[in-house]
C-alpha cells in the first residue's frame, strides 16, 4: 500500500478515487493533482511507480492543508467562534445545527434522534406500557 500524509491509500482503486482517502482532498482537487503531475486518473495506484507516487507525496505535502494540520485549523475556527460568543459558535455549544438548517425537522442525528411525538415513537403497535 502506497502511504501519503499518513494515509494508507488502496492499491487496487483508480487514482483519482484513492487520492480521496484523505482528508481534505476530494474527488476535484485529486483530479487536479493528477492533471498538474500528467498521471491518467484511471491508472491504479499498484500501476503508479516510485516516482509518481514520491511527485504525489511532495505535491500534496508541499501545497495542501490536509489530515491533521486541516483537522487542527477547523477545531481553532470552531473554538474561535464560541470564544468570540458568535451565533454560529452558539450553535456548536449546543449540537445544533450552524448552518441555517431548519431544526422542526430533519435534524436528527445533530439533535440525538430524539422522538417527541406520538407517532414517531420506536415501539411497535401490540406494544403497550404498564
Amino acid at each position: 500500500m502506497a502511504r501519503i500524509s499518513g494515509v494508507n491509500i488502496p492499491n487496487d482503486k483508480r487514482a483519482e478515487v484513492a487520492l480521496t482517502y484523505i482528508y481534505g482532498i476530494g474527488v476535484t482537487m485529486s483530479k487536479k493533482i493528477l492533471k498538474e503531475l500528467k498521471i491518467d486518473i484511471n491508472t491504479r495506484v499498484k500501476d503508479l511507480s516510485e516516482e509518481d507516487l514520491n511527485n504525489l507525496r511532495k505535491k500534496i505535502e508541499k501545497d495542501l492543508r490536509v489530515e491533521g494540520e486541516l483537522k487542527r485549523d477547523k477545531a481553532a475556527n470552531i473554538k474561535r467562534l464560541k470564544e468570540i460568543r458568535s451565533y454560529r459558535g452558539s450553535r456548536h455549544v449546543k449540537g445544533l445545527p450552524s448552518g441555517g438548517q431548519r431544526t422542526k425537522t430533519n435534524s436528527r442525528t445533530v439533535r440525538g434522534n430524539k422522538r417527541l411525538t406520538m407517532g414517531s415513537g420506536k415501539s411497535t403497535a401490540g406494544a403497550q406500557k404498564t
